[in-house]
């Protein structure tokens, strides 16, 4: 049973998360907050595994509210904000949070969010996740040389060759950051089908989450 924490200033929200929870069997909303501060007690007194965090929360914001969780050892934490934000989903990830989402996703993905962090894994909204590649790519000083070209990874096109052409499609839309359900709506395919080639790509290569997918896919010329 995973054992969740949510903390959100606006009780409709609570509300609306613990209704979509409680309906999962392997999943248990075990406390709620209305603000940081209480998110943090509430995380240190009770057994809980992951905290659903807001940012924007009185008395302690989610970020500080996160470094503090994560830096004890309480819970893992997944921010859940309105704000798509860039200083809110790095200064999150610098704080510890293992997940972002907006509070506009799907409620399924709330759910794989849950299962997926309690799991040991990350997951970003498919924005939070371009961003976060964007960053990456941005991370070169202009001014630096142009690097020679890196000889080709005998393992890498070995990874690139297992791959299918109907996973390639797929891992260029994980890539551009669109959802499961935005990639089978592009290629015409049900979401299960969709699911089972993320769940192949990120198996083939060795990739913990998304995020890490994603990466590769920039690495090894995929990308879209």
């Amino acid at each position: 049973m995973i054992r969740v924490l949510l903390a959100d200033d606006h009780a409709l929200v609570r509300s609306g998360f613990a209704m979509v929870l409680s309906v999962e069997d392997d999943i248990e909303v075990v406390a709620q907050a209305a603000d940081g501060a209480a998110a943090v007690a509430a995380a240190r007194n009770g057994a809980v595994d992951v905290a659903l965090l807001d940012v924007q929360m009185p008395v302690m914001d989610g970020i500080e509210a996160t470094r503090r969780i994560v830096g004890t050892g309480c819970a893992k934490v997944v921010i859940v904000t309105t704000f798509d934000r860039e200083d809110y989903l790095f200064d999150a990830l610098a704080a510890g949070a293992s997940g972002f989402l907006l509070k506009n996703a799907d409620p399924d993905d709330l759910v794989e969010a849950v299962r997926a962090v309690a799991g040991g894994h990350a997951l970003l909204a498919p924005e939070a996740t371009l961003r976060v590649i964007r960053a990456l790519a941005a991370d070169v000083s202009p001014a630096a040389p142009e690097p020679a070209p890196a000889p080709p990874d005998p393992a890498q096109q070995r990874i690139v060759a297992s791959l299918t052409e109907r996973e390639h499609e797929v891992l260029r839309l994980v890539s551009e950051g669109l959802s499961n359900a935005e990639i089978a709506q592009r290629l015409f395919l049900g979401p299960a089908t969709v699911k089972t080639h993320v769940s192949n790509i990120l198996a083939k290569t060795g990739s913990r989450d998304r995020v890490q997918a994603v990466v590769f896919a920039h690495r090894a010329g995929l990308a879209g």
